[in-house]
């Protein structure tokens, strides 16, 4: 990736991207995956088909869904189920479901799918083959699913509020890859051009499940009545699919470092590019304009029930009408006009407001903006540890890296409130209360900013090099891997005090899943949310006359 156009304008500080608040307020943006995915389906042409639907009236059966690329073709193995009511549940930890899937490499034969009908409906307790790339299950929403299947077996639409209200048919709890239960591992995929992005074969996993359940909420309408209607197109693109994420989603920032950084980087990268730009083209003002007025929108439909989520959406509600007012008198003609802009959202926008902007600023520009989809990708094998550097070089980059640990108490009980560990019983990330259990001997390293702190205290005096410091001093080993990787790659690290009592983990959430292309972000504590995928998208059938970003934000 080239370095920014502009010389006057640089990536912006890690210190002030990488806050925890600040990362709780990104949004989704053209160098989403989901957006990735269909951006080369689109250009690829990619053909879809449904060559196998064996569901019967009461919506239990199988059906294949593939998808086939230049090279491969990849299939959505669906199993329905006749799931009771009081067995949906949205924990990980649930043992049935309304629909499990697997996604298969290349076409499934009768041998394959009576293999997976033995494994995949069981989740975790079954197991899958390097055949497949992921494993995945979803539930029925309980306030949707019989409404649609009612009104449309009666002739009609259904209730375009409810539909808003709720925005999808199905919720996922979980999309399984990377070896997961027998799954292919990542790095047997990696180096396939459609799979070379992040997360893509989950994101065509959610894609397909979502032309999936539309299907079947179809096909039981008709099944309760011949007669049924099928769904209006304009109101079938408004469902997504749902998807609940808890803990087990935080530590994987922290966990990825390099893949991280690259994420994060692209994106500054190409917020950098676009306020380089000496001028602004009608046609480009005119692109943002739109994109700006539909995220205006979104902000005003965007629902929750939850003080957090709903403090931040009065402010991005706030911070769009003030965007909007000052679009009205802004200046696109004079020079430099998108980072001045930028600079004004500084001084006048709060966290949702600037970062909202940061995505929209990207929309005219996908010439520019989508080359840095290719370098989002990581290697991330193991990181040896430079042993021969003098430890000064550590002090210095711990005072670069972890300011505000140097200055922070950390015998003041706030500041170690929480302790990040694993369930031994169900192997599910967890964080605990340190003053009401006693679970250090069980806590993961999970705080880089203590970390540091206590690294740079034991360096106090310390002389020599770096091998003989850790030679004396193991427990410090991943502290210093951890510092090395940040100082090649600047937004690897988290900025802030990850065990503090008022620090919030759906932040990290929220990081990683705008990176997804998540949308309606609805937290339902401080440990978990609830997401929409894909809404707005258009179906595999329709992506070949479709624009493939001109979904991510509702119709004015």
């Amino acid at each position: 990736m080239k370095a920014p156009a502009h010389q006057d304008i640089p990536l912006r500080d890690p210190q002030v991207v990488m806050k925890l608040k600040r990362m709780g307020c990104f949004h989704q943006s053209r160098l989403s995956f989901m957006r990735i995915l269909l951006r080369r389906m689109k250009a690829e042409n990619w053909q879809f088909s449904c060559a196998d639907w064996s569901v019967d009236a009461a919506g239990v059966g199988h059906a294949v869904y593939s998808a086939k690329g230049p090279e491969r073709t990849y299939s959505l193995v669906a199993f329905a189920h006749d799931l009771p009511p009081d067995q949906r549940s949205d924990r990980v930890i649930a043992t049935a479901w309304d629909a499990t899937f697997a996604l298969f490499d290349d076409v499934p034969e009768a041998a394959d799918i009576e293999r997976l009908r033995g494994n995949v409906p069981k989740q975790e307790a079954g197991r899958v083959s390097g055949r497949e790339l992921t494993l995945s299950r979803a539930n029925r929403s309980v306030r949707l699913w019989d409404h649609v299947v009612g009104r449309l077996a009666e002739g009609r639409q259904p209730d375009l509020d409810l539909v808003e209200s709720v925005g999808y048919l199905m919720r996922t709890t979980a999309v399984y890859g990377s070896a997961k239960f027998g799954a292919a591992d990542r790095v047997e995929i990696a180096d396939r051009p459609e799979l070379s992005a992040p997360f893509q074969a989950e994101m065509l996993t959610v894609y397909l499940i979502r032309a999936f359940v539309l299907d079947l909420v179809e096909h039981m309408a008709r099944a309760r009545n011949a007669d049924a209607v099928p769904l209006d197109p304009a109101l079938r693109r408004r469902f997504g699919i749902g998807n609940s994420t808890g803990l087990g989603m935080a530590p994987f920032l922290m966990n990825h470092p390099r893949l991280i950084h690259n994420w994060i980087a692209a994106r500054e990268w190409a917020l950098a590019e676009v306020r380089g730009l000496a001028q602004a083209s009608g046609d480009k003002v005119d692109v943002f304009r739109g994109y700006a007025a539909r995220a205006t929108k979104n902000a005003q439909d965007w629902q929750s029930e939850h003080p957090i989520q709903q403090a931040k959406l009065a402010e991005l509600r706030a911070d769009m009408a003030a965007l909007s007012a000052h679009l009205e008198r802004f200046d696109f003609a004079a020079p430099l006009p998108w980072d001045r802009l930028w600079r004004w959202s500084e001084g006048t926008l709060g966290l949702e407001g600037q970062e909202q902007l940061a995505a929209l600023l990207l929309e005219p520009y996908g010439a520019i903006v989508d080359t840095a989809a290719g370098c989002m990708a990581a290697d991330e094998g193991p990181v040896r540890i430079d042993g021969g550097r003098d430890v000064a070089d550590i002090r210095e980059l711990i005072e670069a890296v972890h300011p505000e640990a140097l200055t922070t108490d950390w015998d003041a009980p706030e500041e170690q409130a929480r302790v990040w560990y694993v369930s031994a019983e169900k192997l599910e990330p967890r964080l605990g209360e340190r003053a009401e259990e006693d679970l250090d001997p069980y806590a993961q390293p999970l705080c880089p900013a203590r970390d540091a702190a206590a690294l740079y205290s034991a360096l106090d005096g310390a002389q020599g090099t770096v091998a003989a410091f850790l030679l004396r001093h193991p427990e410090h080993r991943h502290t210093v891997r951890r510092l090395q990787i940040a100082e090649a790659h600047p937004y690897a690290e988290v900025r802030d005090n990850t065990t503090h009592a008022d620090m919030a983990p759906i932040d990290l959430l929220r990081a990683k899943l705008s990176f997804f292309g998540a949308t309606r972000f609805d937290p339902r504590s401080d440990r978990w949310l609830r997401i929409t995928m894909f809404q707005n998208a258009p179906f595999p059938h329709e992506l070949a006359a479709a624009d493939p970003d001109d979904w991510s934000y509702p119709a004015p």
